[in-house]
This record gives structure tokens, sequence and C-alpha cells, in this order.
């Protein structure tokens, strides 16, 4: 049987008090849909359905590249209404896994587990109905798991339709479910809107199963935020601290020292080598790898960055997009943008920006400079107060510093430009024409002193 996957995204939100749609709120740098989709690729199927109404405009613009069919919910009357919407366009002899995109943590092997579930044992029997569930010491807001007296699945009720007794039930539905085509096609058109919320539930499909003696299997989640959906901010924040802890711990069992295990966000792929030390407060997005001893401080950002072995970032920079090579030194207060590129051994001080600024070997920029569109060589020594003048309202130019160059404090290199291999540019200088190779380079000012020159003074009373 073929495996297609309906994941619910049309539900507007209206506990996440917020203009975007919920299930593009974020959770550790990634929309929730996002984390639900990256898990459903993982099954392979051989189709994914997602289910859009509330501003589902938008919702197909954040994904417009991903392979997945979108199907529309123009009216939100209820789970079973949704997945009918999404069956004309699925085989009916394929199995039908059901996800819901605000349940962002859910698990890849409790989801093969739940598919494997759903797989008749041989092609005349009845394919079973297979739930995921769980038991949860406070289960408010789940549907409960009916048992008969046999211990067999009978339904499930919803919470606002249950009684005390039922609601006392701790053994719940997660809202996934993996069934046959063919048996959707006859159950969901039975639905009723005959409860509280005047919707048709999808769970109520459970009780036409076990009345036709259809097998119903199921998956039990360990823990509970693999199963836990976000309504609200307070939930979304909750999975997010969880989320973080986990990846705070493997990077401790894999050899990297954090200061504070509370206080690291990782929102995207973070790998690091062995004996790296991190300091509270850091945020890495996107793609970042640290290599091996390197010491990273206080509120710090990276974003996209390499990092090679025996690096150090002082605290309170930001890395973007760049690539630093080993035993370099960068901060505190420092900027690097992207496109900079580092070789070994290099120092970037205190508030220096770099921006496209490509550096050999052993060469530093110790404070106070911006060095945009810049390639600079081995050995070069750029002075505090250094800027390059890189855009002339219009274009971007360029500026090269050879080999073993020392750029005087307080220069600026109004590109393009080009300092020769060796040369000196004397401290205050505004060099518009390329230098040649060694000497020094300056412009002159003559200075002047006014001795009868007088400093105002404010008159006091």
């Amino acid at each position: 049987m073929s495996l297609h996957l309906v994941i619910l995204a049309a539900g507007n939100g209206t506990r996440m008090r917020s203009s975007t749609p919920k299930v593009l709120h974020k959770l550790a740098g990634k929309p929730m849909l996002e984390r639900v989709l990256d898990t459903a690729k993982a099954l392979k199927p051989d189709g994914i359905h997602v289910i859009i109404g509330y501003e589902g405009e938008r919702i197909q613009q954040a994904f417009q590249d991903r392979p997945v069919h979108w199907v529309w919910q123009q009216e939100q009357l209820g789970t079973g209404h949704a997945v009918m919407q999404a069956l004309p366009h699925i085989p009916d002899d394929a199995r039908v896994l059901v996800l819901s995109a605000d349940v962002p943590l859910i698990q890849l092997d409790l989801l093969q587990a739940l598919v494997a579930q759903a797989q008749p044992n041989s092609p005349s029997r009845q394919a079973p109905l297979a739930l995921l569930l769980a038991f949860l010491p406070n289960p408010t807001g789940l549907g409960r798991i009916i048992r008969d007296v046999n211990g067999r699945i009978s339904r499930v009720i919803e919470e606002k339709d249950a009684t005390e007794a039922q609601r006392a039930i701790k053994e719940v539905y997660s809202g996934t479910c993996c069934a046959a085509a063919s048996d959707l096609a006859v159950w969901l058109p039975k639905l009723s809107d005959s409860n509280v919320q005047k919707e048709y539930y999808l769970t109520d499909i459970m009780g036409m199963a076990a009345e036709e003696n259809c097998p119903i299997t199921c998956v039990h989640a360990p823990a509970s935020w693999m199963i836990q959906g976000v309504n609200d901010r307070v939930q979304l924040e909750g999975l997010e601290r969880i989320w973080q802890e986990q990846r705070a711990t493997e990077l401790l069992m894999s050899g990297v020292t954090l200061a504070d295990k509370s206080r690291i966000d990782i929102r995207g792929e973070l790998t690091c080598g062995q004996d790296v030390y991190l300091e509270p407060n850091i945020i890495f997005e996107g793609t970042v790898h640290i290599g091996q001893n390197c010491r990273i401080g206080a509120n710090c950002v990276l974003k996209n960055v390499t990092l090679g072995d025996h690096t150090v970032i002082e605290a309170h920079s930001v890395l973007d997009d760049c690539v630093i090579g080993e035993f370099c030194k960068i901060g505190p207060f420092a900027r690097i943008r992207p496109g900079t590129i580092l070789g070994d051994r290099c120092k970037i001080g205190n508030f220096v920006e770099t921006k496209k600024a490509v550096f050999d070997t052993d060469s530093q920029a110790s404070h106070l400079s911006y060095l945009g569109d810049v390639t600079i060589g081995q050995k070069v020594n750029i002075g505090a107060g250094t800027i390059t003048c890189n855009y002339d309202g219009v274009n971007k130019h360029q500026t090269v510093i050879e080999d073993g160059a020392f750029i005087g404090s307080d220069t600026q290199l109004v590109a393009p430009v080009t300092v020769g291999k060796n040369a000196t540019i004397g401290a205050g200088s505004s060099i518009r024409k390329s230098v040649p190779a060694g000497g020094l380079t300056l412009t002159i000012s003559k200075q002047h002193t006014l001795s009868d020159w007088m400093r105002p003074v404010k008159n006091v009373e």
C-alpha cells in the first residue's frame, strides 16, 4: 500500500493572539509546519497533502518550494471535514497518515511504528486503524480513549463532550492516526456534527471502526511533549525549552562545556568539536560548525558560520555568513558580516565591522574600523579608525591591501584602490590613488597654532 500524509493546518489559532498564522510561529528558528514537513518527508510518502484555510495564501507563500499538495478547507468545520477535503486526491488503496501542523515535536520513530501498525497482515484482511496515544497525568484538552470490558478501544470522546468520569481517564488520543483510504471513504461521509462544538470530528471514525469490527491498534508515545499541540504562546515556549534542553544535553554528552545549559538558543543546526566552551546567552542560527578547542563568549550571535579549531569569539560579537580560520580571535563587540573569510591566526578586535572582507593569514584589525569589499594579504596591520570607502552611492568598489602592508590609524581608503606590498600608510591619511609597494605614503596637512585664540566660556551669574 502506498502512503499519503494529510497535515491539518487550516485553523486560525485565535489563542496565539497574532496576525501570523499559528503554524508559521517558530520553534527553535523554524515554523511549526516546517518541522512537521521535515519529519513527514523522512517517511518517504507518496504524497503530502496540507489542509489550509485561514491565511492559506501566506502559508503557501512561506513553503512555495516544498513539493506538497495544498488543499483548501474554505470553512473550518472540524478535523473530519478537513480530511474529507483531501480524500479525493488520494488513491483508494493508500494508507493515510493524519498529522497536525501544530504538533512540532512529533517523532519519526513513533510515526514509523504507527504506519507499520496500519499495514494489513494479508491482502484479504482489513487494514487496521492505528492510533497514536499517550498516558498523561494531566490530559486536559485532549480526547479520552474509551475501552470496552475486554480492553479494546471502542471510541474516542472529546473533552467537551465527556462526562466527569470520562474526563478522569488518563489515556488520550494525540490527534495522529493512520487508516486505509478506502475505510476513510466509507466513514467520513457518515460523520455528524451533533456535538458541543457542532463540528465533524475525525475521532468519531474510531467508534465506526469498532462497530464494524475493524482492528484498532495503537502506539503509545513515551513522553507528552512528543504529542503536545500548540494552542497559545505559553505552550509554544514550553516546547521551545524542552527542545533547547535536549540539544544542550546532546552538546554536553559530545564533549562541549556549557557555562549554563539553560541559557543557550540553537535555532538551526549546530555541530561542535570536542573541548568547545560556550558562555551563556549565545544564539546559533542557520548552520553553524565549530571546530575543536574553541571558546565563544557571552551574548554572541552566530548565523551560518564555520569556525576553525582554537578560535576565540569574545563577548557581544555578531557573526553572519562567514568562514573563520584556525587560531583566530574576534571581538569583543565585533560585527562580522556576510562574505567575510578569515585565514588562520587573524584578529578582529573590538568595534570592528567587516563585510565581504577576505583576510589572508596573520592579519589583524584590532579596533574601531570598517572594512568592506576588501581583500587583505598576509601579515597586514590595520590601524584604529581605518575605513574602506567602498560605496559611491550607486556601486560598491574593491580595496586591495597586499602582504605586509601597515595602515596607520584614522586612514580612509577610497575605493577602488590598491595598497602595495609592505607599504606603510601614515596616520590620518585619505588615500584616493593606488599606493606603490614599500615606502611611506601619507597625505600631509600642515599643523597651525593660533596663539591669540580664546575658547568661548559660559557666563556664570
